[in-house]
């Protein structure tokens, strides 16, 4: 039963790699409702990854009415009481399609297909600066994982695109920007928009100056009329047209699912965060200035909440592969049948008995960026059992999460980084993956063990919530609403309480006055040097 005084309402569109999930916020910042569908991946050749952008707008569509149906069982009045939707998604997704028709002239092209390898090829070759030429400007190597790519890609390999490019009638987004101009209505008056964050992930914006870089674009043949007005995370958009559950709701706030999880994580300068799911990323908000890296990370957006408000920039180490390994698990050799038993099978051996998995599926990112590396897994013999691969598959994404550590580590130093008054380095967790203790404490464990002195002991702290994602978009969507103001927000919402329920066996709870010096609603794993409780 909804409380007395309650009655406002922010949501959130969290479209992921995998699913699509509609989660409604009271004011509080707590979950009164929710719902979520999974969609069909396409993989029409090795190392492609294609998606529906027609079924990933109806998987919209139909998590909204559910939560909102969901929501009336629960005697709360959202659809009255919404005051905005944020809206976040995968980053880098590719999608094209006809103004006109408002139809996809293709299936979206994932973040992690691997097709544009001969593209990326091609440009380090005809290029001055090969590999690295756009960094200075966007902070991105050329890399298949980024939508330039892909975008080129597209207009060199499918008529459809070329003709409408060719006619005018082209428009080119990511995923945010295909589910914005659609529900706020399309071909009839639909924004053509895009947040910061999600275009500084497609190597034509300017990551100081916040729009399409004129000399990246004649360089690589990209007409400016096909792309998007870039925007801020948080300001009135537009609103949700008729046709669709809750028209005329504001749609006020924007991120990528990164880039929001560092919302949701209430990241300020020197803070870090690593979100565990398809893949795996680690962003450190650097503040106002953006910083270049010379150890394989990336430079970006974390956030700007508002048109006006200051832009805070991040570091970032992107594993292409972690919660994909445990599906792969699951749907391609059979050895688990949900994703939740790796956790108990990993757990019947004590280690991985020798046996080491490197998930290279389509190639690896931060911090290596080698597109042709492909997975491995070594160390077999006739000891080897299905819960060494188990336990393997959690540590290869650990080992991953340290190697970029290391590098976020190098590029940060010590002025870079904020620590707690024991002088620990905090790293913030969040995401799916992030419900297995196990693959959490071997996490603790992998960072005891580096062998880099400062990184040593460091905590990882999970919060109440690991949907932090949603949450994120939801912040920013209600900062625009003036729902919040941006103190409460970093305040971690005025009511919303530290959560100390996440104590699990071997793992110690930190005392409740550690707890309460940590900013925000996070319950802290514990962690003896040892590893152990």
């Amino acid at each position: 039963m909804a409380e007395e005084g309650e009655g406002v309402y922010v949501a959130a569109i969290d479209q992921g790699t995998t699913s699509t999930r509609f989660i409604v916020y009271d004011r509080h910042a707590k979950p009164v409702t929710s719902h979520q569908l999974e969609f069909k991946q396409h993989y029409p050749e090795a190392g492609w990854v294609e998606h529906d952008p027609m079924e990933i707008l109806e998987t919209v569509k139909v998590c909204m009415k559910e939560a909102v149906d969901k929501a009336k069982d629960g005697k709360y009045n959202v659809a009255a009481g919404l005051k905005a939707i944020g809206i976040t998604n995968q980053r880098e997704t590719t999608v094209m399609w006809s103004k006109s028709t408002g139809l996809p002239l293709y299936n979206a092209i994932v973040w992690m297909d691997a097709r544009t390898s001969p593209v990326c090829r091609r440009l380090e070759s005809e290029l001055s600066g090969g590999r690295t030429h756009f960094v200075e400007t966007c902070g991105l190597p050329i890399s298949t994982y980024f939508s330039a790519l892909k975008l080129l890609w597209l207009m060199e390999n499918v008529d459809a695109v070329k003709d409408a490019v060719r006619t005018g009638d082209g428009l080119f987004g990511t995923i945010d920007t295909w589910l914005i101009w659609n529900l706020t209505g399309g071909v009839a008056g639909g924004q053509h928009v895009t947040d910061c964050s999600n275009a500084s992930r497609t190597m034509l914006m300017n990551l100081k100056t916040l729009d399409w870089d004129k000399p990246t674009l004649d360089v690589l043949r990209i007409s400016a009329a096909i792309l998007p007005k870039i925007i801020s995370n948080a300001e009135k958009i537009g609103v949700v047209a008729d046709g669709f559950p809750l028209a005329g709701v504001p749609i006020s706030g924007c991120l990528g699912d990164q880039h929001a999880a560092m919302l949701g994580q209430l990241c300020q300068k020197g803070e870090a965060k690593s979100t565990y799911g398809t893949g795996a990323f680690i962003l450190l908000n650097t503040g106002e200035e953006p910083t270049q890296s010379s150890h394989g990370l990336l430079s970006t957006i974390a956030y700007k909440l508002g048109p006006t408000a200051p832009t805070n920039y991040a570091l970032e180490g992107s594993i292409a592969i972690a919660g994909a390994a445990v599906q792969w698990l699951r749907d391609s050799l059979g050895i688990i049948q949900t994703a939740a038993e790796i956790e108990k099978l990993a757990e019947t051996v004590p280690d991985s008995g020798g046996v080491y998995f490197v998930p290279a599926f389509n190639g690896l990112f931060a911090p290596w960026w080698r597109d042709d590396a492909r997975g491995i897994c070594i160390g077999i013999t006739r000891f080897t059992n299905k819960g060494h691969i188990a336990r393997a598959v959690l540590e290869s994404m650990c080992f991953q999460v340290n190697d970029v550590l290391s590098s976020m580590h190098k590029d940060a130093g010590e002025a870079g980084e904020v620590k707690s008054a024991e002088g620990e380095f905090l790293l913030r967790v969040d995401g799916g993956a992030t419900v297995n203790n196990l693959l959490m404490q071997i996490q603790v464990n992998k960072i005891f063990s580096f062998q880099d002195a400062d990184l040593l002991g460091s905590p990882v702290i999970r919060p109440a919530d690991i949907e932090t994602t949603a949450l994120g978009a939801a912040y920013a969507a209600g900062l625009a609403a003036g729902v919040w103001t941006k103190d409460q927000v970093f305040a971690a919402i005025s009511g919303y309480a530290v959560s100390t329920s996440l104590a699990v066996k071997s793992l110690k709870l930190f005392d409740a006055e550690a707890i309460q010096s940590i900013r925000g609603h996070f319950a802290l794993l514990g962690l003896a040097k040892s590893g152990s409780g």
